[in-house]
């Protein structure tokens, strides 16, 4: 991943501590009986690890068909969420809260986001492997050159298209981020409302906001 040392060592930081606070947050969930989204923090948790391996090749120690499969099988579960809030309960709207008591505590009411994380990170791990194994067969010079630009430029609309979809979900996120309040801070909050409401949200949408913007800076050094 071309770019300045010190922003890839400090990016390659940020992601794994993302991870580790991620792992910390599932953990301390169960642990108090808080709700949390499991499936998204797991998988951030995956990617963190994974990301640093790809700003960091030192740290990878996976390889890419492995993280591929894993988060191809991870976008097939975000997929399916969405295609469940899209469906909607009855009795209310598809994202209101009568859809995310019908989906549990445990899942995460935002599915879309994290499908196209899933799909950006298919795509960043399959075309450096696309890239390398065309250069590999072409001869050196002028027409090897060429058959390299070739394979990464077919990929360039559809890599720029997710660097701006991440910039749209950051800026979302930051733009949210002031309404999101901790369960405690409510008047009237009973056991049951604070046993269903989610746990450290802002930190939360503060580890979106990294992964998000890491990602983003990562398809735009692909480009």
């Amino acid at each position: 991943m071309a770019g300045p040392g010190w922003l890839t060592g400090l990016l390659t930081a940020l992601m794994l501590t993302v991870a580790a606070y991620n792992a910390t947050r599932l953990a301390a969930a169960v642990r108090w009986g808080r709700a949390a989204e499991l499936d998204a923090d797991g998988v951030h948790v995956v990617m963190g690890v994974a990301m640093a391996g790809m700003l960091t090749p030192s740290l990878s120690f996976a390889p890419a068909r492995l993280w591929q499969a894993i988060f191809a099988a991870a976008g097939a579960w975000f997929a399916w969420q969405f295609l469940r809030t899209r469906r909607g309960p009855a009795d209310g709207p598809a994202d209101g809260p009568a859809n995310r008591t019908a989906l549990g505590p445990w899942r995460c009411p935002h599915p879309l986001p994290h499908l196209i994380e899933c799909a950006a990170m298919v795509l960043m791990l399959a075309l450096p492997a696309a890239v390398a194994s065309t250069g590999a067969t072409a001869a050196t010079g002028m027409s090897g050159m060429s058959a390299v630009t070739g394979t990464a430029a077919r990929f360039a609309p559809l890599t720029l298209l997710l660097a701006l979809f991440m910039v749209g979900y950051v800026m979302w996120l930051g733009n949210n981020l002031t309404a999101l309040a901790p369960a405690t801070a409510a008047a009237g909050t009973t056991a049951t409302t604070a046993a269903t409401a989610y746990l450290a949200p802002r930190c939360a949408a503060c580890c979106k906001i990294a992964m998000g913007t890491t990602m983003g800076y990562m398809l735009i050094m692909m480009l």
